[in-house]
C-alpha cells in the first residue's frame, strides 16, 4: 500500500497545477472582453458624436439652402405664383379624379450657384524694390478685403498677377516644394511671408527707425514732411501713443515754424499740423515780399545813375553859362569906358569868370576834380540820400549770403578773342561769366537767359568721369558751330558750388567750348532770379537763404581766356606728339 500511495498524490498535485492555469486563463480572457467591450462602447460613442455633428452641419446646410431659396424665389415672385397655382389646380383635379389618378413628381428646384465678381489685381515684377512691393501687397489685400475672396481663391489670383521675375520665381518654388515632398502653398500667408522673405531684406526695419529718428524737415513742406513720417511710422510697424507723435514731429520742425508754433494751443496732431501749415504759409508771403527786394535793385542804381548823369549835365551847363557870361561881361567893357583895367584882370579861381574875386563868387559851389570823380557841395543832399540807401542796402546783404567765383585753375579751354579788352571794370559789355566747382575743379559757368536748356561740356563730361543718360526726347541744336544741327541725347546731372551756395542740375551734354557750363532758363525759372543790369548780379533764395552771385570782371575774364588757351594748345601738342609716335612705330 506504501508503494502505490506517492504516485498518486503526484497526480493529484499536477493535476491542480493545470486548473490553476485554466482559471487563470478564464480570468484575464473574461477582463480582455470587459476591456473590449469598453472600447467598442467608446467608439460607439464616439461615432454618435461624429454623427451628431455631421447631422448638425446638414442641418446648417440645409438651412442655408433654403434661405437662398427663398431668396430666389422672392426675386422670380411671378413664375413662381404662376406655378403655385398650376400645382394647386392640379391637386384639385386629381383629387376630384379619385385615387387611381398618380400625380406627377415634382421638380425639385435648383438652388443656383453664387457667382464670384470678377477680380483684377494689379500686377507684379518682382523688381528689387521694396517700397514697390509693400504697395502691391497692400493694393492687394485691400482689394481682397473688397471683394471677399475666399481664402482658397487668394494664393491662384496673386500668383496669376506676377510677371516677369515674379513669374520666374514662383514657378522654380512650385518645383522646388515638389521635389522635396513639401505641401505645396495653399494660404495668402504663406505667400504673403515667403514673399517677404524674398523681396524684404533683414535690414530694412532697423534701417527706417534710423531713418524716423533722423527725420527733419528741411526741403520738404509741413504736409510732406507729416506724409513721411507716417509712412515711415506704417512700414516700421511702429504703434506709439500720440504724444510721443507729436513730439517727434514737433522735433523734426524747421526754426522758423517751431518757435511759432510752440506758443499756440493746439488738442492732437491734426490740429499742429494745420497751424504749422498756417506759419509756413505766412512765412511763404512773407519770403515773396523780401524776395521783391532784388527788383528795387535796379531802380536804386537806375536813379543813382541817372542822378551822377544829371550831376555831370548840370556842371558841364554851369561852365557854358559861365562862358556866356564872360562873353557878355566882354561886351559890356568894351562898351563902357569908364572900366578900369585892374578890374578886367581880376579872376575867380572857382568858375573861372573875370571880375570878381572868390569871396565874392555869385556860383558858391565847392568843387573838387579828381582824375575821373567830381564832387560837389550842392550834391551833399543828394549824396546823403543815397548813403542812407547804401546803408539800407547793407543792412539787407547782411542777411543774404554773398557769393564770389570759385578760384582755381580752369579745367578746360575755349576760343579766345583777338582783340584786347579795355581797362575799365564796367560790367556794361559783359554777361554773367563766373567759376564753379566740380569734383574739386574750377570749371567756368554762364548764365545765359537766351537759352532754353542747361547745357554742358562734352570734353568736361569725358574729363570728370560723370555719368550720363539718355535724354528722354532728343532734339536738334542749331548754330551751336560750323558742323550744321547737333543731335542732343545725352544728359547728366552733376552737382557744382559757387561758395556756399551748393546746387545739383540736369544739363544736356553738348559739344561746346564757350563754357563748361551753360545755365539758361530752366534754371533761372526753378530759382527764381533776379538779374541786376548795371551791376550784372543775380540774387535769389536757396534753401531758405538769399544768395548773391558776383560776376568775373573783365581783367579776371581775359585771364582765364589766357589761361584756358595756353591749356589747349598743350593739351593739341601733347595729341600731335602721341600721333607721331604712333606713326614712328607703324
Amino acid at each position: 500500500m506504501e508503494e502505490f500511495s506517492t504516485p498518486h498524490s503526484d497526480s493529484n498535485s499536477s493535476d491542480y497545477n493545470d486548473i490553476s492555469k485554466v482559471a487563470h486563463e478564464l480570468r484575464s480572457l473574461k477582463v480582455w472582453r470587459e476591456q473590449e467591450a469598453k472600447h467598442r462602447l467608446k467608439e460607439k460613442l464616439e461615432r454618435e458624436a461624429q454623427l451628431a455633428l455631421l447631422e448638425e452641419e446638414i442641418r446648417l446646410l440645409k438651412e442655408k439652402e433654403e434661405r437662398l431659396h427663398n431668396k430666389h424665389r422672392s426675386r422670380h415672385g411671378s413664375s413662381q405664383f404662376h406655378s403655385s397655382a398650376l400645382g394647386e389646380s392640379m391637386h384639385d383635379d386629381s383629387l376630384a379624379l379619385g385615387d387611381h389618378f398618380q400625380q406627377p413628381p415634382r421638380r425639385t428646384h435648383r438652388t443656383p450657384k453664387v457667382r464670384e465678381s470678377r477680380v483684377d489685381l494689379p500686377y507684379f515684377h518682382g523688381k528689387d524694390d521694396v517700397e514697390g512691393y509693400l504697395d502691391w501687397e497692400m493694393k492687394v489685400e485691400q482689394i481682397f478685403t473688397c471683394h471677399q475672396v475666399s481664402e482658397e481663391r487668394k494664393v491662384s489670383l496673386a500668383t496669376l498677377s506676377f510677371q516677369g521675375q515674379a513669374m520666374y520665381w514662383w514657378t522654380s518654388l512650385v518645383r522646388d516644394r515638389r521635389l522635396h515632398n513639401d505641401p505645396p502653398i495653399q494660404y495668402w500667408n504663406e505667400l504673403r511671408s515667403a514673399l517677404r522673405r524674398r523681396h524684404i531684406p533683414s535690414y530694412y526695419t532697423r534701417e527706417l527707425i534710423n531713418k524716423l529718428q533722423r527725420i527733419h524737415q528741411k526741403n520738404m513742406t509741413v504736409e510732406e514732411y507729416r506724409q513721411t513720417m507716417e509712412l515711415y511710422l506704417m512700414r516700421a510697424g511702429i504703434r506709439e501713443e500720440e504724444d510721443i507723435t507729436i513730439a517727434r514731429f514737433l522735433s523734426g520742425l524747421t526754426f522758423e515754424i517751431r518757435d511759432k508754433v510752440e506758443l499756440l494751443p493746439y488738442r492732437d496732431l491734426n490740429d499742429l499740423v494745420q497751424l504749422c501749415i498756417k506759419v509756413e504759409q505766412k512765412n511763404l508771403r512773407k519770403n515773396f515780399k523780401t524776395s521783391s527786394y532784388s527788383s528795387s535793385y535796379s531802380k536804386k542804381d537806375y536813379k543813382r545813375e541817372c542822378k551822377t548823369f544829371e550831376k555831370k549835365n548840370t556842371f558841364d551847363s554851369s561852365k557854358n553859362l559861365d562862358k556866356g557870361k564872360e562873353k557878355e561881361k566882354e561886351k559890356d567893357k568894351k562898351n563902357t569906358s569908364h572900366t578900369s583895367t585892374k578890374s578886367s584882370e581880376i579872376k575867380c579861381f572857382k568858375c573861372l569868370g573875370r571880375g570878381h574875386i572868390t569871396s565874392q563868387c555869385p556860383h558858391k559851389k565847392d568843387m573838387i576834380l579828381r582824375s575821373q570823380d567830381i564832387y560837389s557841395s550842392q550834391d551833399e543832399a543828394t549824396t546823403s540820400s543815397s548813403s542812407s540807401e547804401d546803408e539800407e542796402e547793407a543792412s539787407e546783404e547782411e542777411s543774404c549770403e554773398v557769393t564770389y567765383p570759385y578760384n582755381g585753375e580752369l579745367l578746360m579751354m575755349r576760343r579766345v578773342l583777338n582783340n584786347q579788352p579795355s581797362d575799365t571794370q564796367s560790367q556794361r559789355e559783359n554777361i554773367f561769366h563766373t567759376r564753379c566747382n566740380i569734383s574739386n575743379k574750377s570749371c567756368s559757368l554762364i548764365v545765359d537767359s537766351g537759352s532754353w536748356c542747361n547745357c554742358c561740356s562734352t570734353r568736361m563730361v569725358e574729363k570728370l568721369g560723370l555719368t550720363t543718360t539718355p535724354h528722354p526726347k532728343p532734339y536738334q541744336l542749331h548754330w551751336l558751330n560750323d558742323d550744321g544741327d547737333m543731335v542732343v541725347n545725352q544728359q547728366v546731372e552733376e552737382e557744382f558750388s559757387i561758395g556756399n551756395y551748393q546746387d545739383k542740375v540736369k544739363c544736356d551734354v553738348v559739344p561746346m567750348e564757350a563754357c563748361h557750363i551753360l545755365l539758361g532758363r530752366p534754371w533761372q525759372f526753378d530759382n527764381q532770379t533776379h538779374h541786376d543790369g548795371l551791376t550784372n548780379k543775380i540774387t535769389f533764395n536757396h534753401k531758405d537763404k538769399k544768395f548773391v552771385l558776383h560776376p568775373l570782371t573783365p581783367s579776371q575774364g581775359v585771364e582765364d581766356q589766357v589761361q584756358m588757351k595756353t591749356k589747349r594748345e598743350q593739351e593739341k601738342g601733347e595729341e600731335n606728339k602721341k600721333k607721331e609716335k604712333k606713326t614712328s612705330k607703324n
